[in-house]
């Protein structure tokens, strides 16, 4: 046997060990097999058409959390996927259950992939609590849930104002809260384009959230309008900008002053 054969020989075998453990792993993965092969095709195809930059690892904790991330393209739950593993391949693939538009969720050769990330479809009207009370339910198990808390894709220039029903949802799990702001993710174009589109995407991760001052008040509606206002300056100031809408916010709510989400509260407890 000539050099040129043993060297092939010893790709092939290097080859069938790489697959093997990739399959091993899979096998193991308590998130499923679909789970692992939106893995692979993450870290292979997204991380080099994107071009994916971060100010550091993603810093969740190995138990429940709440992500945060602004939303300016479809292609942002992808994003904020990614990273996730701490830069191990070997690690567990471990998924982002995002609130998405139902309208979405229901789009032909996507629900399953949907399915596959247990993502959870939600009404834009907010009426429906099943999609709260399943984030909530999640949580409770120790997953990660993804929220853009800006309800809809944001074409302009700094964020747009925060649903205060994040800040119901994260002071009654009571789970770590974290920021990350996405810059240059691709937004043009129809709802699939930006999955096939070249870009250079930079993930910037915040640390976490104290909200504890906060934790055993009375949920009125001012309460959750200060907690949603300072989530989403943290979320600002790490896109470099400032959230503009607080102010005028808070504002409103105070004139208001009624605890609207005490029916939520109690129809969720």
């Amino acid at each position: 046997m000539n050099s040129e054969s043993v060297a092939q020989l010893t790709l092939i075998a290097y080859a069938t060990i790489a697959i093997g453990i990739v399959i091993w792993r899979a096998m193991r993965s308590e998130e499923g097999l679909m789970v692992w092969f939106l893995f692979l095709v993450e870290h292979i195809f997204f991380q080099s058409l994107f071009q994916h930059r971060s100010n550091r690892h993603a810093p969740y904790p190995d138990g429940p959390a709440l992500l945060l991330a602004n939303h300016r393209s479809p292609a942002d739950p992808v994003c904020l996927w990614m990273n996730i593993h701490n830069g191990d391949f070997c690690s567990r693939a471990r998924t982002i259950s995002f609130l998405m538009a139902r309208e979405y969720y229901e789009v032909k050769g996507i629900r399953w992939v949907c399915e596959a990330m247990k993502s959870i479809p939600a009404a834009r009207d907010g009426r429906d609590m099943g999609p709260a009370r399943e984030a909530l339910r999640l949580l409770q198990k120790g997953r990660l849930v993804g929220i853009f808390p800006e309800g809809r894709l944001n074409r302009g220039p700094g964020l747009l104002p925060g649903d205060t029903g994040v800040a119901w949802l994260a002071l009654r799990a009571q789970v770590p809260v974290y920021p990350v702001y996405i810059l240059g993710a691709p937004a043009e174009g129809t709802m699939v384009t930006p999955f096939i589109s070249p870009a250079k995407v930079r993930v910037v991760y915040g640390d976490e959230i104290d909200l504890s001052p906060y934790r055993g008040q009375r949920k009125t509606q001012a309460l959750l309008r200060e907690v949603t206002n300072l989530m989403m300056c943290r979320l600002a100031e790490l896109g470099g900008h400032e959230y503009e809408h607080a102010e005028e916010e808070q504002a409103a709510t105070n004139g208001n002053g009624k605890p609207q989400l005490e029916v939520t509260e109690a129809a969720s407890a």
